[in-house]
């Protein structure tokens, strides 16, 4: 069995090491990134790490079942379904996490902080570009889901700073823009958009404020988004999440 090895950067939460990796044997090696200019954290050093495992990924499945891709330490990785060699797509300071095959399985789409806020990127995997879709430095950028014509993004946008809100549900153009809000409820968390065999619906999972510790049942409810007439409808009302 091989190891998936990768360096974290000095400057990082160390508690990101006791999450690291856990998809199909492989092997990799990291390549050392640059160091941006004006980065309030400078790389001095580097932690070797060699793992099997990890936990609290994200990971996706290319459209023709060949490839998974996966975040690891705030990387994007991507892997035969089979096992192997990995391949590294980002290194750097920026965390970068939950990513999303294209529906035509060329490009991702991911959130990142490489530019301060955490925005909504795309990449193609030969990594000949790299575009932002979302702006903000203090924007808080979630659960990012392609639409089945692969035109445009919906992904949980809200804010980390000022009360700026809770993320909900935002239309965005794959070469970017300001996007359009789709769903605006007072006090509500909307994340993890997806779509099913018709794709007038987006469904989405929905709470009432953010996430705290100990929080009473009911959470995550499950709710649908009409791309037709705007409105949105609850699907499931269970004791859990």
């Amino acid at each position: 069995m091989h190891a998936i090895a990768t360096r974290l950067r000095h400057g990082l939460p160390l508690v990101l090491i006791s999450t690291i990796l856990g998809a199909a044997p492989a092997q990799l090696s990291a390549q050392d990134g640059e160091e941006s200019e004006g980065l309030p954290l400078p790389v001095d050093r580097y932690l070797d790490i060699s793992t099997t495992e990890s936990t609290w990924m994200s990971v996706d499945v290319s459209p023709d079942g060949r490839t998974i891709v996966f975040d690891h330490l705030g990387n994007l990785f991507t892997l035969p379904i089979d096992g192997g060699q990995a391949t590294q797509l980002t290194s750097g300071l920026a965390f970068d996490a939950q990513p999303r095959f294209s529906p035509d399985g060329e490009h991702i789409v991911f959130t990142s902080d490489m530019d301060g806020g955490q925005n909504i990127w795309v990449m193609s995997l030969d990594g000949t570009d790299t575009i932002q879709v979302s702006e903000g430095e203090a924007n808080r950028a979630e659960s990012p889901e392609w639409t089945p014509d692969g035109e445009y993004i919906v992904a949980s946008m809200g804010g980390f700073r000022g009360g700026a809100g809770l993320p909900n549900l935002h239309l965005y153009h794959v070469e970017g823009g300001s996007g359009t809000e789709l769903v605006d409820e007072e006090g509500e968390k909307h994340l993890g958009a997806a779509f099913g065999a018709d794709d007038r619906w987006v469904w989405y999972a929905r709470r009432d404020g953010d996430w705290t510790y100990n929080a009473p049942m009911p959470q995550y409810q499950l709710a649908v988004y009409d791309r037709d007439t705007g409105e949105s409808y609850a699907r499931t009302s269970r004791w859990g999440s």
